[in-house]
């Protein structure tokens, strides 16, 4: 049997300007999994996960095409991830086979709702790195994101594929996604294999160096939100603004320069001073399209952390979901945990997840 645990994720900063080509974004992965367990079968295989009432969907193939025997299936990227990667496997020369794949994910809480921790794309990716495995195809890191990059573009159509590379890479990375025409282009043209093994215009993923005095903390406001609903509302309401919105794609890419910078240089302070302007930025952004980033519990969050000394602001699409902040020191989590709880802000045990089997211990919440 195969096991394969990919982390979740976190936006540190960049968000909605990452998903413009060139423009980069600061995420974060974290010690909390989806994991893929895959064992041969004969005959037919299932698709199992614990967030569908532990139902198996059967499948079987006509030719080489895997078919579900149910008209709606709940599995959209576990498919995606599957159909990609068989289909490489299968320009390798691999004989295709069946197998009962189950998930389970600690991405949501125990009624179900999501944290915003990216479980979809780390579904994609841990689905990918079992098939690699189970397939014996020999895909490095690099392979593995683009695959699980097209499988998700597949069936999201937009976002950065940022949570991608966070699963794949782990720990802090600086990210910018690739140019998505050229990559829809190509797909059509070349085969897995020549896409794979092509530089991808504007893709950048680089794993940063980590200030040892950094610390993250994490709150959850308990409201879920939808990041490919968000980032539709966004770029559908930018249009006819077109250069303020562009504005605050050359200022958000400033802003993330600097951050990256900050953790090259060991300069916690000038990672802080990022984070408050890439927070100012997303709410310019807000009045620019009248998408709320920003929720009164998020900046409630994000207000409470400033008054213990901490740089913070919303994770991701907002909206819901969590905020994220930065300390220099542990000094002030500590109230600040007591002042949110009395807030009903949760504080996620969380921390940066490291491939290699370790957190980093200093960035503990």
């Amino acid at each position: 049997m195969i096991e394969i645990s990919a982390p979740g994720k976190l936006f540190i900063s960049g968000e909605y300007a990452v998903v413009e080509p060139g423009h980069p974004a600061v995420i974060v992965a974290v010690d909390q999994f989806v994991t893929v367990t895959l064992e041969e079968a004969q005959d037919e295989g299932s698709i199992q996960s614990e967030q569908y009432r532990s139902i198996p969907v059967r499948w079987t193939r006509k030719n080489t095409e895997l078919v579900l025997d149910i008209r709606e299936n709940p599995f959209h990227y576990i498919l995606a991830a599957i159909r990609l990667t068989e289909k490489y496997a299968q320009e390798q020369n691999a004989s295709l086979t069946f197998y009962h794949l189950k998930v389970t994910s600690e991405l949501d809480n125990a009624n179900g709702r999501k944290y915003g921790l990216g479980s979809s794309g780390a579904v994609t990716v841990a689905t990918v790195k079992a098939l690699n495995e189970f397939y014996q195809l020999g895909l490095d890191n690099e392979k593995i994101f683009k695959l699980s990059a097209l499988a998700h573009l597949a069936v999201q159509g937009n976002g950065s594929c940022g949570d991608i590379a966070a699963s794949c890479y782990g720990g802090w990375i600086a990210f910018s996604t690739f140019d998505h025409p050229w990559v829809k282009e190509h797909l059509e043209t070349l085969t897995l294999h020549e896409l794979l093994n092509s530089h991808w215009p504007s893709l950048m993923i680089e794993p940063l160096p980590v200030p040892k005095q950094l610390r993250l903390l994490i709150g959850w406001t308990g409201s879920p939100a939808s990041t490919s609903d968000l980032v539709d509302r966004v770029h559908r309401s930018k249009g006819d603004k077109e250069l303020s919105y562009q504005s605050f794609l050359d200022e958000s890419k400033a802003c993330v320069t600097q951050m990256i910078h900050g953790f090259k240089t060991d300069d916690i302070r000038m990672i802080q001073t990022a984070l408050r302007k890439n927070r100012a930025l997303l709410l310019q952004l807000t009045d620019l399209t009248e998408v709320v980033i920003e929720t009164p519990a998020l900046k409630n969050l994000c207000d409470l952390a400033e008054q213990f000394g901490g740089a913070a602001k919303s994770s991701g699409a907002g909206g819901g979901d969590c905020g994220i902040v930065l300390f220099k020191q542990k000094s002030g989590i500590l109230p600040l945990v007591s002042a949110w709880e009395k807030q009903a802000i949760t504080p996620l045990p969380l921390h940066v997840y490291f491939y290699g089997g370790h957190t980093h211990e200093e960035s503990k919440g």
